[in-house]
């Protein structure tokens, strides 16, 4: 999943940016409310994280933002602002969840999760197509009584996927959601990284749960 962090102090950015991203999420983030709204005019995102008060915009200006441009983006406001009524601010300006620092990155992780499952309307950190799950909360994935071993990549491509079960997604649409703007490399880094997949999770299988769409992209289904 990919999220968009803005927080301007730099030690609290460093360490939310490592521990989200040790947790396989792709992060973009950012130091001021300016930069999380470019960053908005080129990526989709799972989750926004911004801390409410920034330079240059702060968390309400690009809330406002995300909503005129997604209104489906969960969005998750940190403040060093614990009372109530900056907490109803925050809610009536369309925030999901609000998190007062200092925080637990435990408890943070766990919002992040909840957030995630309810954009994509499940009920439970556990994915399943036929016969595989992903758990996003241990990262353990399983076909059957298999534990599958991927690496970093190739557990956000398929979380990717199973969010979006039965969804024909593009290659361009694959790559700007698992790929942060640092990536240099081979135009067909999509058509690889599937082709990792399909080894691990359909070899040997009668049963294909990654489909391919010609001209289209990819998709997961267990229809």
């Amino acid at each position: 999943m990919r999220i968009l962090y803005a927080e301007d102090e730099k030690d609290m950015n460093r360490i939310v940016t490592q521990a989200l991203r040790e947790q396989q999420y792709l992060v973009d983030s950012c130091f001021n409310g300016q930069e999380a709204i470019d960053c908005l005019e080129s990526a989709e995102y799972d989750v926004a994280i911004l801390d409410v008060m920034m330079p240059v915009a702060d968390g309400y200006d690009v809330l406002k933002k995300i909503r005129q441009k997604n209104g489906a983006l969960p969005v998750l406001f940190l403040t060093a602002k614990d009372a109530v009524e900056e907490k109803v601010r925050g809610l009536d300006a369309g925030a999901n969840d609000y998190l007062v620092k200092p925080f637990s990155l435990d408890e943070l992780l766990a919002r992040v999760r909840v957030l995630t499952r309810q954009k994509h309307a499940v009920s439970d950190n556990i994915l399943r197509c036929d016969d595989l799950e992903l758990d996003t909360s241990t990262r353990v994935v399983k076909r059957g009584n298999q534990v599958i071993d991927l690496t970093s990549k190739e557990y956000q491509l398929l979380e990717y996927m199973m969010y979006n079960k039965n969804v024909v997604l593009s290659r361009s649409r694959i790559e700007d959601h698992i790929w942060d703007y640092n990536y240099v490399g081979g135009t067909n880094v999509v058509d690889v990284y599937i082709g990792y997949l399909r080894q691990k999770i359909d070899k040997d299988r009668d049963r294909k749960l990654i489909r391919t769409k010609r001209g289209m992209g990819y998709m997961i289904t267990d229809e």
